[in-house]
């Protein structure tokens, strides 16, 4: 991955350095540790091998991706059976609606990093 494209490409995430700069794995792995449960801080071979690290938080944003669109596609049904006024649900739909376009440009970035780590990791 060059460094011009990673530069230009809309999926990579900000709080990223560019691959090849300097600390550039540190900042990958500082964001990727956002991305899954807090608990996983303490498995030593997720915190010394980001690229594994990646590969967990990929899986991480697809089964949240999956809740997200599972409460999207049952709140309709659902949600009025717990009394909740329909403005309420209205607004619910659309949090969800959100959250799953959200979700789905993480597991963008989150495969671009992944992408550049593997690639780096094979350099080696």
């Amino acid at each position: 991955m060059t460094l011009t494209t990673t530069r230009t490409r809309p999926d990579w995430p900000c709080q990223v350095k560019i691959p090849g700069s300097y600390d550039w794995e540190r900042s990958a792995a500082k964001w990727l540790r956002e991305l899954v449960p807090a608990r996983y801080a303490s498995y030593p071979a997720l915190m010394r091998h980001p690229v594994l690290l990646a590969r967990h938080a990929q899986i991480q944003v697809q089964h949240e991706i999956r809740v997200a669109r599972t409460a999207l596609q049952t709140a309709r049904a659902d949600l009025p059976g717990l009394g909740l006024p329909e403005s309420v649900i209205e607004h619910t739909i659309k949090l969800y609606a959100a959250e799953v376009m959200q979700l789905q440009h993480i597991a963008r970035s989150v495969r671009a990093v992944s992408q550049a780590l593997a690639e780096h990791n094979l350099g080696r």
